[in-house]
């Protein structure tokens, strides 16, 4: 059992800590590439009933218009769950995206985004990307640029705001057990996505459009 628990935290501290050369938080350091890669969450959370928006969404969206507007990227992948035709975490993105300034044509949505291993593998296998930029908290940017490099990808990732509060405490707390799962999927099981199909082509702003 104490081994166990060493192996998890080891893991958790080796990708806590390996890749945040990688991570910009400034706008005006991120290097320029052509594609942000979002990774999705739900835009609501439900509590006591209630539901309310969930800040972690928020910021992301936030982030990603940013690095288009700044010109920090010229297109967006927006990756999340679509499992059923009651929930779109895609089309939810592309919608708040657009509010933001984000032209449509730009934004491309993949569907089968279902876990942070299948937005990443799908980026590069479906849609061909290899140097883009991915956009989450700092955390979950941690364990995606692990993934990544496991798949021998080489992204860099630009860190929405984070929340520091209990409900951030308690994410970070699941996080330390995505990790080792991301280790598994990795290293141990070699897990592939649920979906990966043929490839698709991103739309992006070209020099002239600037």
């Amino acid at each position: 059992m104490i081994t166990f628990i060493v192996l998890i935290v080891s893991i958790d501290w080796y990708i806590g800590t390996q890749f945040n050369q990688s991570i910009y938080s400034n706008i005006n350091q991120v290097p320029k590439r052509k594609i942000a890669l979002v990774l999705g969450t739900a835009k609501y959370i439900q509590q006591s009933g209630q539901s309310y928006y969930n800040a972690y969404y928020v910021y992301r969206i936030q982030a990603a218009a940013k690095l288009y507007q700044t010109k920090k990227v010229d297109g967006i992948l927006v990756s999340g769950d679509n499992s059923t035709q009651f929930y779109d975490e895609p089309s939810q993105m592309t919608q708040d995206l657009v509010k933001l300034g984000v032209p449509s044509q730009y934004i491309t949505q993949d569907y089968a985004g279902f876990r942070t291993l299948d937005s990443i593998v799908r980026a590069k296998e479906v849609f061909g990307l290899e140097s883009y930029t991915i956009v989450s908290q700092t955390f979950h940017c941690q364990r995606a640029l692990y993934i990544a490099q496991a798949k021998g990808q080489n992204p860099i990732a630009f860190a929405a705001s984070d929340i520091q509060t209990v409900a951030g405490l308690k994410t970070r707390l699941r996080e330390v057990l995505a990790r080792f799962k991301a280790f598994l999927d990795c290293k141990i099981l070699k897990t592939h996505p649920k979906f990966l199909g043929t490839p698709e082509t991103i739309n992006y702003r070209l020099h002239r459009d600037r």
